[in-house]
């Protein structure tokens, strides 16, 4: 059987990537990378997922993990951006061990970025020869049930300097149901790259008005200026990396060109993206809880 090895599998994405698999009557031999087998045991209820220990901080963990694996889904923990230190090694390590395809969770819009990590890990897996297929979605809308969810649920708002800058979406169900597909048909998908999104773009304030219709509870939108954002995350205890981030994620995007939409979603899974509308209506207790 084919070995396909599932990095940060305990994540939002990692899960769905896993999900999607196990509904398909698939041949592939899954395995999940978990930091802790006998904790992470209780995230998988499949009896045909076996679990690795998989830890990005831990090279040692690679050689083991990556024997024999045919497959590989690499994604970029948030909180782990020293490509060259973590992301070379593991690379390298893809080589030794005759990997044969990565697919790899990179981000919409990074071949503009060149100094973000997931424009040098594409570069690194590139330049090692291994077949690969690079996935770049859009803006999480899963984001409104972890990142922004402390603010949505107990201050109703969003609060982001992103100010009137529009976002493409797309639910992270849609990236493993994508996932799974090529996975599954690896072979119609080598060296290819292909943009994730749902079929609207919106800005923070037109999703905070469809929030508050949907969940029947007024939504505010505020953006602030940097230096106020900033020292209210600080306030929070949010680390500061993670503000970086959020930053960088919602506020440059005012300075650059609208993300476009793609129907790339449609055409690998033969279904339409899930809509930010419908995201809501399965996620309303959360959203509101």
């Amino acid at each position: 059987m084919t070995k396909v090895l599932i990095t940060g599998a305990t994540g939002n994405v990692g899960i769905e990537v896993i999900n999607a698999l196990c509904k398909q009557t698939t041949t592939l031999d899954i395995y999940a990378g978990v930091r802790d087998v006998n904790k992470d045991k209780i995230t998988f209820p499949y009896s045909n997922v076996q679990l690795l220990q998989f830890d990005f901080t831990d090279s040692k963990t690679y050689n083991t993990a990556l024997t024999g694996c045919d497959l590989l889904f690499l994604l970029r923990p948030p909180q782990i951006s020293e490509v060259k230190k973590y992301f070379k090694p593991l690379i390298d390590a893809c080589v030794n061990k005759g990997v044969k395809h990565i697919i790899f969770l990179s981000v919409q819009g990074v071949e503009k970025s060149r100094i973000i990590p997931h424009y040098k890990i594409e570069r690194l897996i590139i330049n090692s020869n291994i077949p690969y297929t690079f996935l770049r979605p859009a803006y999480f809308m899963q984001n409104f049930t972890t990142t922004l969810h402390a603010d949505l649920v107990n201050k109703k708002r969003i609060f982001l300097p992103a100010g009137k800058a529009k976002f493409s979406l797309i639910d992270v169900r849609d990236i493993g149901a994508v996932s799974a597909q090529i996975l599954s048909t690896v072979t119609e998908h080598i060296n290819k790259s292909y943009e994730l999104t749902s079929e609207k773009k919106l800005m923070f304030e037109e999703m905070a008005k469809i929030l508050s219709n949907k969940l029947d509870s007024k939504i505010e939108y505020i953006s602030p200026c940097l230096i106020n954002f900033f020292l209210s995350k600080r306030r929070e205890g949010v680390p500061v990396m993670l503000i970086l981030v959020m930053i960088m994620l919602h506020y440059f995007p005012r300075f650059q060109s609208e993300p476009e939409i793609t129907d790339w979603v449609e055409k690998i899974t033969s279904r339409p993206p899930i809509s930010f509308d419908e995201f809501i209506l399965n996620n309303k207790k959360l959203l509101m809880a």
